[in-house]
């Protein structure tokens, strides 16, 4: 009797001590759909991410390409997939947010059609400016552009000229906006003195370290690790920001331990070291997951945004 009480209680002390795990496991392969083309950043972090997740979980993930309307493409066929934890996309928050705004009643998908599971990254976006430029902050760039007949302000997405637009509204700084391909692009027209200012998202950082550039604002709704001095747009005066992040949803109606499993599993790949490093080279910036609640709060809060950046 003794040995037996013995037993059961070596058996009772163990299942206490060893931690609880998620007991779901697909039944087959996982499919991560990235909405965008092949070679693309968020094609080259998905692949990461899944190669990462696959070697620690041990689960077969297959990655596919299905581009088209910035992931509207994705997310429409995500939304009507089976909730079974098989079907997984991984976008970017601001084509989806502007879609959603602009025309979501043509949309055959809202924010409640996915259960959130991770964001991967967040793209730090930045108002830069030549070092030796007559001003040092966004009240000086509009001062500027008010005494010069407009000031020239390049960008590279459509969130970034609704921002300006949106400063020029609240000061009439008459700001003279230039499109461009990339922030690659905007840059050397900043160096070129062929524009004043300039956004960009991590291409600038080198030039920051050389001195050639400077940062006048971050365009996030926070701080930049590389620049924790810079006040945001929203700190100097205008409730405004562009946060586009990197994020990985599945179809409403997850079971909760599967919702739980996948979460974790994302976690534990995107802040592992081969996927930190390719979020380092290629957004120079580090992994930042919110999590499932976090990115749902992410989206939800990111309409009202995009609603005040399109002035409704």
């Amino acid at each position: 009797m003794k040995l037996k009480g013995l037993f059961l209680g070596l058996i009772t002390w163990l299942l206490l001590s060893v931690p609880a795990f998620a007991d779901w496991t697909p039944s087959g392969p996982i499919t991560l759909q990235i909405g965008f083309d092949a070679g693309g950043e968020t094609d080259t972090l998905g692949r990461v991410i899944a190669k990462e997740m696959e070697s620690q979980t041990g689960w077969d993930i297959v990655v596919e390409n299905k581009p088209g309307g910035g992931g509207i493409a994705m997310f429409t066929g995500i939304a009507v997939a089976k909730p079974d934890g098989q079907t997984l996309g991984m976008g970017v928050n601001m084509p989806i947010l502007v879609n959603l705004v602009l025309r979501g009643d043509k949309l055959p998908f809202n924010l409640e059609s996915f259960d959130y599971l991770a964001t991967v990254a967040r793209a730090q976006v930045a108002i830069i400016a030549k070092s030796d430029a007559p001003f040092d902050d966004l009240a000086g760039l509009i001062e500027y552009s008010k005494s010069n007949d407009g000031a020239l302000v390049a960008f590279d997405a459509k969130p970034q000229e609704l921002l300006m637009k949106y400063v020029d509204g609240e000061t009439g700084a008459g700001f003279k906006l230039v499109s461009t391909k990339s922030s690659a692009e905007a840059i050397q027209n900043l160096l070129g003195d062929h524009v004043i200012a300039s956004f960009a998202a991590g291409a600038h950082i080198p030039y920051i370290e050389s001195g050639d550039v400077k940062m006048i604002a971050s365009a996030n709704a926070s701080r930049h690790g590389y620049a924790p001095d810079t006040p945001t747009v929203v700190e100097q005066g205008y409730e405004i920001y562009v946060d586009p992040y990197f994020f990985i949803a599945a179809p409403a109606g997850l079971p909760a331990e599967t919702k739980d499993t996948l979460a974790k599993a994302l976690h534990n790949a995107i802040t592992s070291d081969a996927p930190k490093k390719a979020i380092v080279n290629a957004l120079k910036t580090d992994p930042s997951d919110l999590g499932p609640d976090g990115t749902q709060k992410m989206l939800t809060e990111g309409v009202g945004n995009v609603k005040k950046l399109f002035g409704k």
